[in-house]
């Protein structure tokens, strides 16, 4: 007998934003979104039970093909399944289309994503009424690609009556429908070129987190536009790059669940858990698991918990893939959440002409930033400014396809040619020193020493400032403790932020601590100018009036 569906997902919606069913914030703002929807009118946008309904039965009709407690039984829905399966296919425009055509959602491991994916792609392959459907699972790798693809695969074989109902035939690589032309296909960036020439109803993109680039998901936005009512399902654990498409698309997700911004075709939902909750403890578990208790095993959880809590090391990957909480590194130095919260975009340098400023720059290599950082101490907090330069032909090679978009957003400036520009840099300089009360200027000498010779003749408080243990891992404490106590204050930058969730550190037996990058694309560079403009200020406070007199004396480890 068939479940009431829209009545079931409706109260999990209801349970949900009232306290009744655990949730994060997130959460509780995609169920309140929902109930908001179904109390409007006239806006363009109606809700149709009966096509909420059919995706569910048609779930129903599929079976499980993984894990030895569920292979071979029909998938049961869970109430959270149903919201936004209901939701997603529910919503209908003037013309019957569906109104949302972007799905993110972030949930951890083992919450049965890949099974959902698999299901979702044979309703819109076969149930969906497209004609000459194209569904692809899409991801950066032919390997992961063929995942949700290799799961439907096995569902319809297991299922004679239904692939014969439905008129499919199972190929190694692919599922076809004859009659129409219909085909669901695996699609990646190694093993399919270009991607040209796609017409896709459906694409499925399994752990966004793991794509390195835009190319795939650039291709599918662009392949979609023929189509009357596309989906794009996005589906992710958490992932550890700050500066990727996928934390790109979930910044944005999260704008629209904050309605930040009005997207009435994009649908987001992600389980985590909120800031503050303890997370070794098992109702924050709950928290962030949907099917805690189902395919989520709570005796897994406690044993990879107890690792966590004994060794470091493992703490972030508990953190990531069972709690979705995005960090960057194996031994991540700053905790991003409370960064995060240090951000004011409303925050402007202008208002702090005249006062007391501690500058610091990080001079790069051909493919490194560029970095300037001013910090103001003001009224027991530190207002932390930071300037990015970077050639035009490292933006141009695509080194990282966030550059581009910082530099037209402004937080970037990309200077000409394939080398640093020292003499704008200098002039940047310069210009501070006649609009703030510059005490000093720490310098790397790698790479700058020239650039500071010069500024010296010009009466720049320059000082060299070694990249060392002894030099800068009292300012990283500072820098780390202002901004877990809220006396830390920036404009939002995410190049810096982008460059302090990369850092890691390791602490010597002297609890001293470096900051160090994992990996070469992880740049560090604003970060360490940043780290470097407190060492200028705890330095100036130790010595007194008689360093800041001494006007562009070295001080050396």
């Amino acid at each position: 007998m068939s479940r009431d569906y829209v009545q079931i997902a409706t109260d999990y919606a209801h349970e949900v934003v009232s306290g009744k069913i655990p949730a994060c914030l997130y959460v509780r703002q995609a169920c309140q979104r929902q109930i908001d929807d179904l109390a409007r009118t006239d806006w363009g946008y109606t809700f149709d039970p009966a096509k909420a309904r059919k995706i569910c039965k048609f779930m129903e009709l599929l079976p499980h093909v993984e894990g030895k407690q569920w292979a071979g039984q029909d998938i049961v829905l869970k109430p959270w399944q149903m919201f936004i399966l209901t939701t997603v296919f529910g919503w209908v425009d003037a013309s019957a289309n569906r109104r949302y055509r972007k799905v993110y959602e972030e949930v951890p491991r083992k919450n049965a994503k890949t099974t959902k994916l698999a299901g979702v792609g044979l309703f819109c392959l076969a149930a969906d009424g497209e004609v000459g459907a194209g569904v692809y699972s899409a991801a950066s790798k032919a390997s992961q690609a063929k995942i949700s693809l290799d799961v439907a695969r096995r569902m319809v074989k297991k299922k004679p009556k239904l692939k014969d109902g439905l008129g499919l035939t199972v190929y190694e690589h692919s599922i076809f429908r004859v009659s129409d032309g219909s085909h669901f296909r695996a699609l990646s960036k190694d093993n399919d070129g270009s991607q040209d020439g796609l017409n896709i109803s459906c694409a499925l993109v399994d752990e966004v987190h793991a794509h390195t680039s835009r190319d795939t998901l650039g291709s599918v936005d662009t392949a979609t536009g023929a189509r009357a009512q596309p989906l794009v399902w996005e589906i992710t654990t958490a992932g550890s790059d700050r500066s990727g498409i996928c934390y790109e698309e979930r910044a944005y997700a999260l704008k629209v669940l904050s309605g930040g911004v009005q997207d009435e075709t994009v649908f987001a939902i992600v389980y985590t858990i909120d800031e503050g909750d303890p997370w070794f403890e098992e109702a924050t578990w709950r928290k962030a698991n949907p099917n805690y208790g189902v395919s989520v095993n709570p005796e897994d959880l406690r044993r990879k918990a107890t690792k966590a809590q004994e060794m470091a090391s493992a703490q972030n990957e508990f953190l990531t893939k069972h709690l979705n909480v995005w960090v960057n590194a194996s031994t991540a130095w700053m905790n991003m959440s409370a960064w995060d919260k240090c951000a004011d975009p409303t925050l402007e340098i202008e208002d702090f002409i005249g006062e007391r400023c501690f500058e610091a720059l990080d001079v790069a290599s051909k493919l490194d930033l560029t970095a300037k950082a001013r910090v103001f101490p003001r009224d027991g907090k530190y207002y932390l400014f930071c300037e990015s330069y970077l050639p035009e032909s490292v933006i141009d090679a695509g080194v990282n396809d966030s550059y581009a978009g910082w530099v037209n957003d402004g937080w970037i400036i990309a200077t000409d040619g394939n080398t640093v520009d020292l003499p704008r840099i200098g002039d940047g300089i310069r210009e501070d020193a006649s609009r703030f009360a510059v005490e000093t200027v720490h310098f790397d000498p790698w790479n700058a020493t020239e650039l500071a010779t010069r500024l010296l003749a010009d009466g720049a408080p320059m000082v060299e400032c070694r990249m060392s243990t002894q030099n800068l891992s009292e300012a990283m404490k500072l820098l780390e403790a202002a901004v877990a106590d809220g006396t830390l204050v920036h404009d939002g930058n995410p190049v810096l932020s982008w460059c302090v969730s990369n850092i890691v550190c390791k602490t010597d037996a002297n609890d001293n601590i470096f900051p160090r990058k994992e990996f070469p694309e992880n740049k560090i560079d604003c970060a360490v100018a940043a780290i470097m403009a407190f060492a200028a200020l705890i330095k100036a406070e130790q010595s007194g009036p008689a360093y800041l007199e001494t006007g562009g004396v070295l001080y050396v480890d």
